[in-house]
């Protein structure tokens, strides 16, 4: 068993050695802490190993033990840009050329993040975000920077739940994503703000619709130009133990978004997003871990531009869904729930695994009802990545219903 995660943990390394993380559609980029190859611990931080640990024994079999520099809160940039590889089911293979900056505004706050990757895919895909996450002293502020460039041909399969896999073709088109937002605490773990966010979808092309007949898209409305500017209304409560891989704690995000035409739209729509996430640690050694996910992405008012719609995978992390490709199902209004119990495999903590099980619902175009629920399942590996961090190579092979199924990659885990 170790000999096969020791080869495991080899090939990972040469994959995923970054300072940053792309999600399954490579858009969202999550930080890991930097822990120094200098100096020697005075432990062996309980015994854990990690996938470093291990490139380090290959590469420099006399290595002390590293030292864990997460907690040191200096103001010195830590900047690190490797090549790294990724895979989703609307991607396919992808390389990455990524960086990460890391640094404190005060030592009494959180750690400041300023990330960028540069990808390209097997499918001529090009994926290009700028993100950033600034916490002033004290965590009084939080400002927060999601840009992003995407030129993007992908699937779509209409409205509903009532499609299927051979409904699916491609829609071609290039995007820019500005959200940002400035967050200010208001109690302790609670934070609320406002932000602005502007989306616009150009070159809409459907490049291989079904012959004869009329595109859902075509029926909503179809533009080869969309365009979104709106405020938002945003409130966070996080008490969770580690925003990477959390084993208790309670996270809760809500998002309000009124589009309105004094901010250019052509017509008015507002949005509520709401994610929660809970957190129950089963066992003392945190070795057994029950996680919950509850995502609703609604449409309160008005009619979103069809690339807006809340749809499978199209939530930040573009992790909903398992078991389904990205934009497999599509509608005004989406419901979704999903549990899954993580566990290890080695006492050494390099090995681990999860057990998952997801639920999702969209309304139909004609009804406005939730009538359908497309259930996902599968079960994954994880490869510690960062023992100081807790990050996770995660591994999970998912199967949805229709024939849908896929392996899907992450570093970090899912929610």
């Amino acid at each position: 068993m170790f000999k096969i995660a020791k080869r495991l943990a080899t090939i990972s390394l040469w994959l995923f050695s970054s300072a940053t993380v792309e999600a399954q559609d490579g858009q969202h980029a999550i930080p890991i802490p930097i822990d120094s190859l200098k100096g020697c611990a005075t432990d062996d931080y309980n015994n854990q190993l990690d996938v470093i640990d291990i490139g380090r024994e290959i590469f420099n079999k006399n290595a002390c033990k590293r030292v864990d520099t997460g907690e040191v809160k200096s103001r010195k940039l830590r900047i690190s840009v490797v090549p790294a590889a990724g895979y989703t089911l609307q991607t396919d293979f992808a390389g990455i050329v990524a960086g990460n900056a890391s640094f404190y505004t005060n030592p009494n706050a959180n750690a400041s993040t300023i990330l960028a990757s540069f990808t390209y895919t097997e499918n001529n895909q090009i994926i290009l975000p700028f993100q950033t996450s600034i916490w002033t002293k004290g965590n009084k502020y939080n400002i927060i920077i999601d840009w992003r460039y995407l030129y993007f041909p992908s699937y779509t399969y209409g409205l509903g739940g009532y499609t299927s896999l051979s409904d699916g073709y491609l829609i071609n088109y290039s995007t820019i994503h500005l959200h940002q937002a400035l967050l200010r605490k208001v109690a302790k773990d609670m934070y609320a703000g406002v932000g602005y966010n502007l989306d616009y979808y150009w070159n809409i092309k459907e490049l291989n619709p079904p012959p004869n007949k009329v595109t859902d898209f075509e029926n909503y409305g179809y533009q080869q130009t969309e365009f979104a500017s709106g405020f938002t209304f945003n409130y966070l409560y996080d008490t969770r133990d580690n925003p990477i891989n959390a084993r208790t704690g309670n996270f809760v995000n809500i998002i309000y978004r009124p589009n309105l035409t004094i901010f250019g739209n052509n017509v008015e729509w507002r949005s509520l997003v709401i994610d929660l996430r809970k957190y129950i640690k089963l066992s003392s050694n945190a070795r057994h871990v029950l996680a919950f996910w509850s995502y609703e992405w609604l449409t309160l008012s008005g009619k979103p531009p069809y690339m807006m719609l809340p749809n499978t995978g199209g939530d930040p992390y573009s992790n909903t869904g398992r078991g389904y490709i990205q934009g497999r199902y599509r509608g005004t209004d989406m419901l979704y729930a999903e549990g899954e119990y993580r566990f290890g495999i080695t006492n050494n903590g390099l090995l681990g695994g999860v057990l998952f099980a997801n639920a999702e619902s969209f309304t139909e175009q004609v009804s406005n009802r939730f009538e359908t629920i497309a259930p996902g399942y599968g079960l994954g590996i994880r490869l510690k990545f960062n023992k100081f961090s807790r990050t996770n190579v995660a591994l999970d092979y998912g199967f949805g219903i229709g024939g849908s199924s896929g392996l899907f990659v992450n570093v970090g885990e899912v929610f």
